[in-house]
């Protein structure tokens, strides 16, 4: 009967021995909860990287910015004798899947791709220097860049390099085709068909990296990538046009190629003189900052300017990219002053065993429009020391596909006959069991959106933020969507938020 169990559960799993007990209900103890918009949050060193824009349709718009600093791949580089620049092609590849059928075609199939209407892309040269250490920290500590950042950016803003028109992401392959030099006979070669996989690629305007890299030859500026990224600041991608198209992708195999061709002969241009191509290829792997321009739907900024902290609030709110928060306060007051919540200090002297304990957040379903806009899952970690449960790293689910990992503890967004989201399971049965039986601390909790709950790693907050919110995991930030719950002092009150205790106690 296990086996065929879709979703095992953990009641009576701390029973031992024979003693006749059953497994009692509790939902009665005190989850105090309300939402805040996070402060600005550090957005650089994150998974992954976006650009483009997106409409939420309960937060609204947003646009998200890209910052980049580019590396030589060989640096001091020789052009050699009389070099000739062809062309410059810039290629971030998207995230893709290859399929192929029995007749051996493939095709791909685009992943983070979000919306088909065009957009433009403006490429600025960037005159603001990306620093890897914080000279406040005494150079000890990494410099962090936050998403509020984009005015900073703009300000030095260089010149125009480049726009991209009316881009649409395509699933296609990119073909390109090299003509290699002629044969050791002096006969025609064959021309080489490479195919790439899906993502943004187009030619840059040649005119300005000729100025730019092949005028600096033996130059200092290119002699090693400290010098060419204070040379070379950075290219910053702007966005703009009013329709939803957002890419994610991971920088690392992102490249801009120069094609060039040289002269082997040192005496004078002549064209009886053979010439070799070749390519220098500018990376993406130093630094990348995200940067974001919310325009939050109004009643949403209302609730957010001043939640209840005492009571807890009717509604409550998450949303990725620099977005907003939930926090959780498990158990009440602390009447006799003795440092513990007394619901807390009650449950540890009936010596409660958790069979079960599981944190229910119901959608509200008149503010999300449903669907695929929604997202699949939500994380709770403990906002004290930047950390996941203790139900997260004992989740027997871990090494499951990413959009199934960890469902024990963080379950997937449970859906209507309709496809609407109806609520997330949250199971917080070692947490409550830990704080019961080992005397952990009762901390405040924060839930946000995630775009991949098993990504690891924490971005930091620009400023501390009430009630003591320094970090959130990272694969927040980079998550684009949001959706509404109802809170613990919703007047709605079958699905008001609710802490879902099965315990039993020791005769």
């Amino acid at each position: 009967m296990a086996s065929c169990e879709e979703d095992l559960g953990t009641i009576g799993s701390q029973i031992i021995g024979d003693q006749n007990v059953d497994a009692i209900l509790d939902d009665t103890k005190t989850v105090l909860s309300y939402s805040r918009k996070l402060v600005p949050t550090q957005s650089n060193e994150l998974p992954i990287y976006q650009l483009g824009s997106y409409t939420d349709p309960a937060y609204g718009r947003s646009t998200v910015n890209l910052l980049s600093q580019l590396t030589l791949n060989n640096t001091n580089p020789n052009f050699n004798f009389y070099p000739e620049l062809d062309s410059v092609v810039l290629y971030i590849p998207y995230f893709s899947e290859l399929t192929t059928d029995d007749e051996g075609v493939g095709t791909y199939e685009l992943d983070s791709v979000y919306g088909n209407s065009p957009i433009n892309i403006e490429i600025f040269e960037s005159g603001y220097f990306l620093r890897d250490f914080d000279p406040s920290s005494g150079f000890e500590e990494t410099q962090k860049y936050y998403t509020n950042q984009g005015p900073l950016f703009n300000s030095f803003q260089g010149e125009l390099i480049h726009t991209i028109t009316n881009f649409v992401p395509s699933s296609d392959a990119i073909e390109t085709v090299e003509f290699p030099d002629e044969d050791d006979d002096g006969g025609e070669t064959e021309p080489v068909v490479t195919e790439l996989p899906p993502g943004l690629r187009d030619t840059l305007p040649t005119a300005y990296w000729e100025e730019k890299i092949f005028s600096r030859e033996d130059t200092p500026d290119l002699l090693n990538n400290n010098n060419f990224r204070e040379y070379l600041r950075g290219l910053y991608f702007k966005v703009n046009g009013s329709g939803d198209n957002l890419i994610k992708f991971d920088l690392s195999d992102a490249r801009i190629d120069i094609h060039y061709t040289f002269q082997t002969d040192s005496n004078i241009p002549s064209d009886d003189i053979p010439r070799t191509a070749t390519v220098l290829t500018l990376g993406f792997d130093a630094i990348n900052v995200n940067v974001f321009d919310n325009d939050l739907t109004p009643s949403i900024a209302a609730d957010l300017e001043n939640p209840d902290v005492v009571n807890g609030e009717e509604h409550l709110y998450v949303h990725g990219g620099d977005g907003v928060i939930t926090l959780l306060e498990l158990f009440g007051d602390d009447a006799d002053g003795n440092g513990v919540a007394d619901e807390l200090d009650q449950m540890r002297q009936d010596e409660w065993l958790i069979n079960e304990a599981n944190l229910i957040f119901y959608v509200d379903k008149g503010q999300v429009s449903g669907g695929s806009q929604e997202p699949e899952r939500i994380v709770i970690y403990d906002i004290e020391n930047g950390t996941a449960l203790i139900d997260y790293t004992e989740d027997t689910t871990s090494g499951d596909e990413a959009i199934d990992a960890y469902t024990t503890h963080l379950g997937r967004l449970q859906r209507d006959s309709d496809g609407k989201g109806d609520f997330y399971k949250i199971r917080i049965t070692n947490y409550l069991s830990d704080l019961i039986h080992k005397d952990s601390t009762n901390v405040a909790l924060g839930l946000v959106v995630s775009q991949n709950v098993g990504a690891g790693g924490y971005q930091d907050l620009e400023t501390t933020q009430a009630p003591g919110v320094e970090q959130v995991p990272s694969s927040s930030v980079v998550a684009h969507e949001g959706t509404v719950l109802f809170g613990n002092n919703s007047t709605n009150t079958e699905r008001k938020l609710k802490l879902q205790i099965y315990y039993t106690e020791p005769n």
